[in-house]
């Protein structure tokens, strides 16, 4: 698998997300589509989908209600550059258009596909031992300490996980959602008293190795102000691929 190939697989995944074609996110002007019911979305994805913006860099696609559609392509078109939508003063002037329709931005989140040269490189050194772990190994893992590396909303989804051992006690745990088709993610949880010690990067590293075994492309999801976690996708051979807004309802009572 290339780099090439991981990016199409993102593009066409985005492009199910988005109502849109995968070459949509390369174009230079942005675009506004209509959301649809498909197949194929994201498990984290949860409807309805009142307006998502995604950027490659290029340009900004907009997914959002009929409603919103001509508001959000005036908001798009009054923009002087592609990163000003994400940033907080644009962000501020969305949520006005989103409030008549009860709706407020709720999730920025930046995500990262793998670097196949900078993944299969040296593997990253641990202290601890590390063990390839299934659904089976789970069973008693859905616990505050391991909650972005299991999702216990989605157990189902928890396919491949990747443990480090300090002796019989687990300290560090990579887990992959199977939460595309082709693509899965990469959570990562480290116990505070073994922290800065290398085990993220190298359980990320290794969980990215294992996952592309199994034909699938690993991802990995970081909010912006996740600096430490920013920097592990780095460190383990990831890099930025795209950025997404998620506006949602405003829960009621």
């Amino acid at each position: 698998m290339t780099n090439t190939d991981i990016l199409e697989t993102a593009l066409a995944q985005s492009a199910i997300n988005c109502c849109c074609e995968p070459k949509d996110f390369l174009a230079t002007e942005n675009l506004v589509r209509v959301s649809q019911p498909r197949e194929g979305l994201p498990a984290y994805h949860e409807p309805p989908q009142v307006c998502d913006l995604v950027s490659y860099g290029s340009n900004v696609v907009a997914c959002c209600t009929e409603a919103l559609a001509e508001p959000v392509a005036s908001w798009l078109d009054s923009l002087d550059a592609v990163h000003d939508a994400f940033e907080t003063p644009e962000l501020y002037r969305l949520n006005e258009l989103l409030a008549p329709v009860g709706a407020r931005v709720q999730y920025q989140a930046e995500y990262f596909l793998p670097d196949v040269d900078a993944v299969f490189a040296a593997e990253p050194p641990c202290l601890f031992e590390l063990r390839v772990l299934g659904p089976e190994d789970f069973r008693d893992l859905y616990l505050p300490a391991w909650s972005n590396a299991l999702c216990d909303k989605r157990p189902q989804l928890d396919v491949l996980g990747v443990g480090a051992y300090d002796g019989s006690t687990l300290v560090g745990l990579a887990g992959c959602s199977a939460d595309c088709a082709y693509m899965w993610q990469i959570g990562i949880d480290v116990l505070p008293s073994h922290r800065r010690q290398g085990i993220a990067t190298a359980l990320t590293n290794r969980l990215a190795r294992e996952t592309f075994a199994r034909g699938k492309v690993p991802f990995y999801c970081a909010a912006w102000s996740n600096v430490r976690s920013v920097r592990n996708a780095l460190a383990s051979g990831f890099k930025p691929a795209w950025v997404e807004v998620t506006a949602r309802p405003l829960t009621k009572g």
